[in-house]
Formats: structure tokens, sequence, C-alpha cells
């Protein structure tokens, strides 16, 4: 579980397909022991586990059905990903509740810059439109953000400037292809609905 309020940054430096998925190493300034070998760790969204780590650089195994509904087959070397920690107990829960699942994909249809703030517009498949809510809560590339307005299957976004500042989200544009998890209540809900 995770909060989607990112503070940490990695960079890319290989992925290598082996023969039950691929294994993913990133550059980072996140501490690790020997202790956290198995823990959790959202990269761009998803959850991934670490496997091990050496110096400055981590190493994840990524499924390949976890790899073919992400944007990590889009990712190049020196690609910019978020990092975020598990959630612990007792931590502050700033964002929402993100589960590290994602959901599908969404591609970058407009962006537009007024001073310091970003305006995206970003479609998804039509098949989850019933999930985009205005106000409600969403997750991109493990960024915890805000839907301002959805429309069929697609929805805007404003990106103040610490989150810019803080996140990949500053090197994306038009064209691009983004990790989405939606609002794990909104889910349920809709399952929900749908059963009645």
């Amino acid at each position: 579980m995770f909060t989607g309020i990112i503070k940490n940054k990695g960079k890319v430096l290989s992925i290598v397909k082996k023969d039950k998925g691929y294994e993913f190493k990133i550059s980072s300034n996140l501490v690790f022991s020997k202790k956290n070998i198995g823990t959790s760790i959202s990269i761009n969204g998803a959850c991934l586990t670490l496997t091990k780590f050496l110096n400055k650089n981590l190493f994840f195994f990524i499924s390949y059905s976890t790899f073919q509904i992400t944007n990590f087959k889009y990712l190049k070397k020196n690609s910019t990903v978020n990092l975020e920690k598990s959630l612990k107990f007792g931590d502050e829960i700033a964002g929402h509740f993100v589960q590290g699942h994602i959901d599908t994909v969404g591609k970058i249809i407009s962006l537009k810059k007024l001073a310091k703030t970003w305006t995206f517009l970003i479609k998804v498949e039509s098949k989850f439109s019933h999930l985009l809510v205005d106000k409600g809560s969403i997750t991109i590339d493990g960024i915890s953000l805000t839907i301002v307005k959805s429309l069929k299957n697609q929805f805007t976004l404003v990106v103040i400037p610490h989150t810019l500042k803080l996140t990949n989200i500053i090197s994306l544009k038009t064209g691009d292809v983004v990790n989405v998890e939606f609002d794990i209540v909104i889910k349920y809900l809709s399952k929900i609905n749908k059963k009645k």
C-alpha cells in the first residue's frame, strides 16, 4: 500500500529480458539495508519487489503481465521514474490509498502550461469511463492527483509546481503513455452497483 506522495525519483539503467520476465535496474538515492530485500516499492505506480541492491543501484523483477499492462515497455535507458517506499504503520497519508496495481495506461492528449502550473488531458480506454469521477482521486505514474473534469473516457488534471519539481511528470509531453490506477473506493462501489 502506498500514498501516491512522491518524494524520490530514479533513473532507468537497464531492462533486461529474463526467462520469466524482466530485470529492472534503477539508480536511486533511496537508502536500503539487507533486511529490505523483498520489500515492495512503487515504480511509476507499479508495486515491484526489491530483489537486490548494490550501492545506489536497485534491482526489481517485472513479470510479463506487468510489463505488458504498464508503460514499462516504453521506458528507455536514462528514463526518469517515480519511486515510493511502501506505507508503514503511523505514516502520514497525505495523498490517498494506492495499491500499486496498475489498471491500464493513459495517453496524454494535450498539455497546457500556464505560469508554473500544467494542465493535462489524458485519454483511457472507453471501458474505464465509469471510473472517472470529477474531483475524484486517481494515480498517474504513482502520483496521487485529483481529476478536475471528466468527459467520457478523457479527464483533465492540474499539476502544481511542487509536484512538477519532485516527480517525473515535468518530463512528460503530448503523446506519452502513463500508468493509471483508479481510486480503490470508486472501483469497489462500481463493482457493487454492477451486482444490483
